[in-house]
């Protein structure tokens, strides 16, 4: 069961009038493409570590009743290093002890994926409580001179403690469905830095450096899995479309968000949506849109809820819940980051 969200941001936000000017855009022609007004950059010297500490000690400081944590799960594309996995050292840095630690790896899926681990540990009888974060710094990937994917991605974590309990109880994990599509790995990809750029013979190119993803193909992909996923779900818990009180789809662009819901069936009114103002945080997007949401009151104790993601790999799924209890929250909002808890 779902017990807590928690969402941090960095920094203030860097709204579209205050990108390159070398990109020649402006705040129109980024909303109309994308749906984004503003993204939060991490400062000089802060890693996906940092953010994902951040989210996690507020969530844990702001649910005070939660048990001890077994586990750890950090979801993340950008690690902050090769070797070893973030996962431990932020283990260490929340004063968790020796409790087993490791990283998910399926890019802006890696939430849903990290929902669905979490359950199978916890309904195995392995732990009782753990630890699920999703976050990520894109900002360090990212291409000065690539327009297009810097106008769409921010940096973020988000936070969800995940439970033992029975069915029926509030936060209840109903259901997942999960996927993937190697055949579709280079569509989004950081080409060098791993083993395969480095079992070459020819020296890596600096622009290998960077995040690439060829933009038109993994708008139809996402679309199409993630609609797909949703279907399948709907019809394993016996929802139908219009039973969906929130529909809460990976940030990606706007259009994309649409396009779901709409093959879907879910009116627009019912889609939980951020990425105005953060953009698409990856593996970060699905908390903060909960945490976001769960501070503007939109979500209710007992309300059936509805998340997707896609993300590089190919990757995909979706997970069904009903919303813990009946939702507090507290917000602290300041030039260094947005906490957003919404415990049972």
């Amino acid at each position: 069961m779902l017990e807590s969200v928690a969402g941090w941001v960095p920094g203030e936000p860097v709204g579209n009038d205050r990108l390159p000017l070398d990109w020649d855009v402006d705040d129109a022609w980024v909303r109309r493409r994308t749906g984004i007004g503003s993204r939060h950059r991490a400062g000089p010297g802060v890693a996906t570590g940092d953010l994902a500490y951040e989210a996690a000690s507020r969530l844990i400081a702001g649910y005070p009743a939660a048990g001890p944590v077994d586990a750890v799960l950090l979801a993340t594309a950008t690690p902050d290093h090769l070797c070893p996995g973030t996962a431990p050292a932020l283990a260490a840095r929340l004063g968790l002890g020796t409790v087993p630690a490791l990283d998910i790896a399926a890019v802006c899926s890696g939430f849903v994926y990290g929902l669905a681990v979490c359950h199978g540990l916890i309904a195995s009888g392995l732990f009782e409580r753990v630890l699920l974060v999703g976050a990520d710094v894109y900002s360090t990937w990212l291409d000065p001179a690539d327009r297009s994917a810097g106008v769409v991605f921010g940096d973020g974590a988000g936070a969800a403690l995940v439970a033992a309990g029975q069915s029926g109880d509030p936060g209840e994990l109903l259901a997942f469905d999960l996927g993937s599509d190697g055949t579709g790995y280079d569509l989004i990809t950081v080409p060098g830095g791993g083993a395969r750029a480095r079992s070459g013979r020819k020296p890596p190119e600096p622009d290998d450096a960077y995040f690439r993803m060829q933009g038109g193909t993994v708008y139809q992909h996402a679309v199409e899995r993630m609609t797909g996923s949703c279907r399948t779900l709907l019809d394993r818990v016996g929802w139908d479309p219009a039973q969906v009180d929130r529909f809460v789809p990976h940030q990606a662009n706007a259009r994309i968000l649409s396009a779901v819901a709409d093959r879907v069936g879910i009116a627009p009114h019912r889609c939980v949506t951020h990425l105005e103002r953060v953009g698409n945080t990856g593996a970060a997007s699905i908390p903060l849109a909960l945490a976001d949401a769960a501070d503007q009151g939109l979500l209710r104790g007992g309300d059936r809820v509805l998340i997707t993601a896609f993300g590089g790999g190919l990757t995909w799924g979706s997970a069904a819940l009903r919303w813990p209890g009946t939702p507090q929250t507290i917000s602290t909002d300041s030039t260094e980051g947005t906490q957003h808890v919404a415990p049972r």
